[in-house]
């Protein structure tokens, strides 16, 4: 039997319960939508960053809106991959580029679940596997995984990408790393990665040729698109940070966020401000746990970035837990734990959560929804 088909008989159990998980949560908002009377379609492909993507499948880049303040919002901010995407989806199926997004998101998800239970297994047994990518999938903003948005793309990439590091697959990963780094500013970190992977490779003596062939062609997807939009600027290196600053993203360390943070408790919203710092410490304290259960350097690396370009961002604080979804390693010690009990009770605790997600996904879809 094909080897390829020993591997899809493997990750089955984490594909389907990934696949459970996405259609409970699509099944809720689709009641919601009825009772309230708006378009699950429309909000999972028409909306927000959605619409932006479509619009570059559809014109290409060079489209800006320009802010009562004069800031500018330009459509240079959104990397390539996923309107690529979307526009051949779209010349082969006939489906509007929206819907094409929606066609992406769905293979890409599969995809990335698959590559979050090739690492759990891996390194850590099937059971952690399939407990890993049902805990991603019932994440309190997982129903980005179903929209026409980057994020399930993004983490396909980072997955199989430290997957090819990690197995010494190094001209696989590099390449992963490369479109990765098409897809969202954050593939810095699987190029961050992937080096200090291929450093300590080279400290073993495990280095080869391969090994400095992936670690020269990860970087050169994002250094592409950045040079592309700099010299379409006509401002060189800084011109996609100054097209991001248009947006008001920018990285200071967390000081906006924490100002944030504090402007909310001393309001009568000092509640949310509570969560905001338990939510902040639960991070930190899952990535301290991916320390003590002594995940490879590759992802800790990755996730470490992750969460830094995450937390430290100066702007769109309502975006970041969805910029930390691709940080999947930070799930495997919360899957090790599941999988060290019963397959019922482990069941049980997804189920909930996956029940919660749903709900939560179809209120924040209906309400503020991701920005």
């Amino acid at each position: 039997m094909p080897v390829e088909d020993l591997a899809v008989r493997r990750a089955a159990p984490a594909l389907l319960a990934f696949a459970a998980v996405r259609i409970l949560g699509l099944a809720v908002l689709g009641v919601w939508g009825a009772v309230a009377g708006s378009s699950p379609h429309t909000l999972l492909s028409a909306r927000w960053d959605s619409l932006w993507y479509a619009r570059i499948a559809a014109e290409g880049y060079g489209y800006e809106v320009v802010l009562p303040n004069g800031d500018v919002h330009s459509n240079l901010a959104f990397f390539p991959l996923l309107p690529w995407l979307e526009r051949a989806v779209s010349a082969v199926t006939g489906l509007s580029y929206g819907s094409a997004g929606l066609v992406v998101s769905v293979l890409a998800g599969l995809a990335a679940a698959w590559g979050i239970f090739a690492i759990g297994d891996l390194l850590y047994g099937r059971r952690v596997g399939v407990c890993a990518v049902a805990a991603w999938a019932a994440l309190p903003v997982g129903i980005v995984q179903s929209m026409a948005y980057s994020e399930s793309l993004f983490t396909a990439l980072a997955a199989w990408s430290l997957y090819g590091v990690l197995r010494g697959r190094w001209i696989t990963a590099g390449l992963l790393a490369a479109a990765a780094g098409l897809t969202r500013p954050v593939g810095v970190a699987v190029v961050a990665a992937l080096w200090v992977a291929a450093v300590l490779a080279a400290r073993r003596g495990e280095a080869s040729w391969r090994t400095a062939a992936g670690a020269l062609v990860a970087p050169a997807g994002a250094a592409a698109y950045v040079l592309w939009v700099g010299a379409r600027t006509g401002e060189g290196v800084l011109g996609y940070l100054r097209v991001q600053g248009g947006w008001g993203n920018g990285f200071d360390g967390g000081l906006a966020f924490a100002r944030f943070i504090g402007a909310k408790l001393g309001s009568p919203a000092w509640p949310a401000g509570v969560g905001l710092i338990a939510g902040v410490l639960l991070v930190l304290w899952l990535y301290r746990l991916c320390v003590r259960q002594r995940q490879p350097a590759v992802l800790l690396v990755y996730c470490g970035v992750v969460v830094a370009l995450a937390l430290c961002a100066s702007a769109y604080f309502g975006s970041k837990p969805r910029l930390l979804l691709p940080a999947f390693p930070l799930l495997l010690p919360v899957a090790a734990a599941l999988a060290r009990g019963s397959t019922r009770r482990a069941a049980v605790w997804l189920g909930a959560a996956a029940a919660v997600a749903a709900v939560y996904g179809a209120f924040w879809l209906n309400g503020s929804g991701p920005p």
